[in-house]
């Protein structure tokens, strides 16, 4: 079984490209599941927003179920076989794949099926990959880096989803044609509603693209020599150990449950801000990016800023900090009628979020035992996923039984107290 935990400081090549992966994947986030394509697809696609709320819930739902069946098994298969990269790579070329296929929905409900499949696939690719980018995290730097390199990963994240937003602006949902005008294309030769479409083709090329550093320059696992098979067998047989041992591991299980509830808050959130912010406070799309830029901003530098609080206090204290931020602004943000207050507490929401979940992050990887860091962060997902489907789901159900779009974030608010409560019992790992 491969060592887990690095004990030297790496480069700074391997850092930078360690992080820039998540300013890659921040793409995929910010423009399909939460800000741009969501909202596409219960306007235009659907046609209705509360309905297209619903079945984007639902969507939301199964893949989430898909994910918590699979991450734990194929991060168990992966700490047997060692090296990550090749399955970082299928599932991140899946994603980028079944993202460029979005191009193809038109604004006809008749699309609705396509979009959802192509949604849920590259939904469940995209989380299966960021499994193996986790938990390649403490076989990279030494227990001393973790808070700060984490941290720096979602803070890049955040500006990557910043810049893409921005791009995604100015470049395609208002620009009057394709490349600004040059060799005399027009939106109109591509369909309808192709200056909004072709934002998935923005994520896909970014994600791509600046996946490749960390294919190029982070240094994999070894290799265990353990055929495809075999450590298939021997990773399920170990992922079946650990659960009936779960008393040997008390600390991790603990946190496991109380990241999934917190987890799903956020989660939840993001996945329908953009739907929220446009069915409830009418905004347009040139509105809801321009609200994404400045929540990325600052998300980005909550995420930076509390790195260091993180290596020299503890995780757990920036978690709790964090989840008591949320809660906090979650209450006047669903009491808000004016977009001004709107703004405020959502921002306010927002800045908690980077630190919450690149602590989660750091937390996990502390927690995880020598060599049991892919099994480890499958587990993180099989938790999340497990309680995380509910998320999406009560606000769907919520959403459409009381045709309020509050009433369906309400329930989020539920998941951050808690995942509070559950954290208080948790015992970090002396650093």
């Amino acid at each position: 079984m491969s060592e887990a935990v690095a004990s030297h400081t790496p480069s700074r090549r391997a850092i930078a490209s360690w992080c820039l992966y998540d300013w890659a994947n921040s793409a995929y986030n910010t423009i399909i599941t939460t800000f741009v394509f969501s909202v596409y697809f219960a306007r235009g696609v659907v046609g209705d927003p509360v309905e297209g709320t619903a079945r984007w819930g639902a969507a939301m739902t199964a893949a989430g179920v898909a994910i918590a069946l699979l991450s734990p098994v194929l991060g168990a298969i992966a700490d047997r076989a060692g090296r990550r990269k090749p399955w970082m790579a299928l599932f991140t070329g899946l994603t980028v794949a079944f993202t460029v296929a979005l191009w193809w929905v038109r604004p006809d409900p008749a699309d609705a099926a396509f979009a959802l499949a192509c949604v849920v696939i590259a939904t469940v690719s995209f989380e299966l990959a960021n499994v193996f980018y986790n938990a390649s995290l403490p076989g990279l730097v030494p227990p001393r880096l973790l808070g700060r390199v984490s941290g720096w990963g979602w803070g890049i994240g955040y500006f990557g989803g910043l810049t893409c937003l921005v791009l995604a602006l100015v470049g395609f949902v208002q620009a009057p044609a394709p490349l600004f005008g040059l060799f005399g294309l027009q939106w109109a030769d591509w369909g309808e509603q192709a200056n909004v479409r072709a934002t998935a083709l923005l994520a896909a090329v970014w994600y791509g693209v600046f996946a490749l550093p960390y294919f190029l320059w982070v240094p994999d696992e070894p290799s265990t020599g353990q055929g495809l098979l075999r450590a298939a067998r021997d990773g399920v047989a170990t992922l079946v150990a650990t659960l009936r041992e779960a008393r040997r591991y008390r600390q991790v299980m603990r946190f496991l449950i109380a990241s999934a509830f917190y987890r799903d808050g956020i989660n939840t959130i993001t996945a329908f801000g953009g739907i929220f912010a446009a069915g409830t406070f009418g905004m347009s799309f040139e509105e809801i990016l321009v609200f994404a830029i400045v929540l990325n901003v600052v998300a980005g530098a909550g995420a930076i800023g509390f790195a260091w609080m993180d290596d020299r206090a503890g995780a757990k204290p920036v978690i709790l900090i964090a989840l008591a931020g949320m809660s906090f602004c979650s209450v006047p943000l669903l009491l808000a009628t004016d977009r001004l207050w709107f703004w405020v507490f959502a921002l306010g929401l927002g800045l908690f979020f980077g630190p919450a979940q690149a602590a989660g992050r750091s937390m996990m990887a502390r927690l995880a035992p020598p060599g049991m860091a892919g099994e480890m962060f499958g587990l993180y997902s099989l938790t999340g996923r497990f309680v995380g489907f509910f998320g999406p789901l009560l606000f769907g159900l919520a959403t459409q039984a009381f045709a309020s779009q509050r009433v369906g974030m309400a329930t989020v608010l539920a998941f951050f107290v808690i995942g509070f409560g559950l954290m208080l019992a948790v015992r970090e790992p002396a650093r």
